[in-house]
């Protein structure tokens, strides 16, 4: 066992200002000198951008279903070694999903940090938290803080709304030197944003001395030995896709590469010209809709996409990479792009969300878990070759194949099956 003090970030629901909360934490704690390591729960690519901005370190998932409760355990049990804190931002609301950001804390006893959002409330704020507490039996609990208040005398009100054991670790008031812009997948992503330390520098001053870190309850995390992974990789190189538009990368999942042997060479689909030197091609999803003038234009990579395809090398495009590889892209002011032109059919934005939640797929060498989020709707006479489920057995994501190219919407996550992601590079 080593221990650690812990808090798994929650609130009653998305939009409360979680993320914002987290990486002020993160921040404040490394102003008094602490070491940190921050989590995410669930499959979100873009608030791990901005935390490890906050906690200067990468941002892993913990998720009991998609990373599976071993891995989370080594993943706790590897950062409670180095760290003096470990933040955990929970995902929807504290009791939302199966499994939930409340069953992560109870399995690993993670004591909960409430996020309230307390702008239209008074003593019903502390009703709230005391329901969020109680709601489910052996709930580890700590306390709560209150986000966009109005005032100073609001805050105090806030705070004496609750009754023991309840802790309060202060509160945000309403501010937009600190308030994280958002667009149709969440946040805008933490590179985007010009003044985003001074954004999360406020947001930890703001906080003040209301959080006493030697008071955060400490965890004991126990070890977790996980299988050897394989070596299957060994001698590969594979390019990866890594700029403004194709950036949704796990951490693990690059780890997981390593791991399996591969030498890994990034570059941008958006501004190089041509391909690193590679055995294999990974292109993520991101954002190529806006970004797809500039993706159009450059012809060149178009060019070395499609000769990487003719030589019949490997390529895995996942979301948008899939995306840039069709032959138009239509974006939201309804404007057509040229895309790569490696697949027949066309993709387009569309103004509601098309798919969400997590799903998984065997595409001929073991289940391989994921999730799927996007807007644009694609069409294609393709025939897909595999299709993904969706946890409740509901149909998911196509996967489409074309000699060594395998793209779909969905988002891999790599260690859930080492061997399977290995299969998609060789």
């Amino acid at each position: 066992m080593t221990t650690c003090r812990a808090l798994l970030v929650s609130a009653p629901a998305s939009g409360q200002g979680k993320t914002t909360v987290t990486a002020a934490l993160a921040r404040r704690a490394r102003q008094q000198g602490l070491r940190v390591r921050v989590f995410k729960t669930g499959p979100d690519f873009i608030d791990p951008m901005l935390l490890a901005r906050a906690c200067g370190s990468e941002v892993h998932q913990l998720d009991l279903w998609m990373v599976g409760e071993p891995q989370c355990r080594a993943l706790l049990h590897e950062a409670a070694s180095s760290a003096d804190l470990i933040l955990i931002e929970g995902v929807m609301g504290l009791y939302d999903g199966k499994p939930s950001s409340a069953d992560l804390a109870r399995c690993f006893g993670v004591p909960v940090l409430a996020v309230i959002d307390g702008s239209a409330m008074a003593q019903t704020f502390g009703a709230l938290a005391a329901g969020l507490a109680g709601y489910q039996d052996g709930l580890p609990f700590h306390g709560v803080i209150g986000n966009r208040v109005g005032s100073a005398g609001h805050a105090v009100m806030l705070k004496d709304s609750l009754k023991p054991p309840l802790h309060w670790l202060g509160a945000l008031p309403r501010d937009e030197q600190y308030t994280m812009p958002e667009r149709h997948l969440g946040l805008v992503q933490a590179a985007e944003i010009a003044d985003i330390d001074a954004r999360i520098e406020a947001a930890a001053n703001a906080l003040g001395e209301a959080v006493v870190f030697d008071a955060i309850p400490q965890v004991a995390f126990a070890a977790q030995s996980l299988p050897p992974t394989p070596k299957l990789l060994a001698g590969k190189r594979i390019a990866i896709g890594r700029d403004v538009a194709f950036s949704f990368l796990y951490p693990a999942n690059l780890a997981l590469l390593r791991a399996l042997g591969a030498e890994l060479a990034f570059f941008s689909p958006l501004a190089d010209p041509a391909l690193p030197n590679c055995d294999a091609l990974y292109l993520p999803g991101g954002y190529p809709e806006l970004h797809a003038a500039r993706f159009a234009a450059n012809t060149a990579m178009h060019e070395a996409l499609r000769a990487h395809h003719a030589e019949a090398k490997p390529l895995l495009a996942e979301c948008g990479g899939m995306m840039a590889l069709f032959e138009t892209l239509t974006d939201k002011q309804g404007a057509t792009h040229r895309m790569a032109g490696l697949l027949a059919g066309s993709n387009a934005m569309q103004p509601r969300l098309r798919a969400l939640g997590m799903q998984a797929v065997d595409a001929g060498h073991g289940e391989l878990r994921g999730h799927s989020f996007h807007y644009s709707k694609l069409d294609t006479a393709l025939l897909p070759r595999h299709r993904a489920v969706y946890q409740n057995g509901r149909e998911g994501e196509a996967l489409y194949v074309d000699g060594r190219l395998t793209a779909s919407y969905l988002h891999h996550y790599f260690p859930s099956n080492p061997s399977a992601a290995a299969h998609f590079f060789l």
